[in-house]
C-alpha cells in the first residue's frame, strides 16, 4: 500500500518537520492545525472561538486536498490551552463540525503564546 503526503495552499505550511497530511490505503491522518491563515502564517483571531472556527477551516482544506470531507472524519482530537476555555470551544466546534459529530478526545496542553487550540483528524475514505 501506498503512502500519500497530502499538501494544499489552502492551509498553513508546516513549520515543523511533518506533513500536512498523509494517506495510506483508506485512512487519512491530517496533522494537528492551528489557527494560521494560510497566506500569511499569522494567528487568526483572539478567542477560542474564532481560533476554532480557523483551524476547523485549515482541517478541512487538507480533507479536501485529499478528496475528502468532515463526513470521512471519525474522530477529532483537540488540544486546548486553558480548561476554562471548553464550553466556547464546543459552541464554534459544533457550529462546524455538525452532525452526527465524529468521535473526538480533547486534552489540554501548552501551545506557543497566542495560541488557543489544535486539532487534528483521523479519517476513514472510501477507496
Amino acid at each position: 500500500m501506498t503512502r500519500t503526503v497530502i499538501t494544499t495552499g489552502n492551509a498553513p505550511s508546516p513549520s515543523a518537520p511533518l506533513s500536512q497530511g498523509i494517506r495510506k490505503g483508506p485512512v487519512l491522518q491530517v496533522s494537528g492545525q492551528l489557527p494560521l491563515a494560510p497566506d500569511t502564517g499569522e494567528v487568526v483571531g483572539t478567542t477560542v472561538a474564532e481560533q476554532t472556527r480557523q483551524v476547523l477551516r485549515n482541517v478541512t482544506a487538507v480533507l479536501e486536498a485529499a478528496d475528502a470531507g468532515l463526513e470521512d472524519v471519525v474522530v477529532l482530537r483537540v488540544y486546548l490551552t486553558n480548561p476554562a476555555h471548553l464550553t466556547e470551544m464546543n459552541e464554534a466546534y459544533a457550529a462546524a463540525v455538525g452532525e452526527p459529530f465524529p468521535a473526538r478526545t480533547t486534552v489540554y496542553m501548552q501551545l506557543p503564546p497566542g495560541l488557543l487550540v489544535e486539532i487534528d483528524a483521523l479519517a476513514v475514505l472510501d477507496d
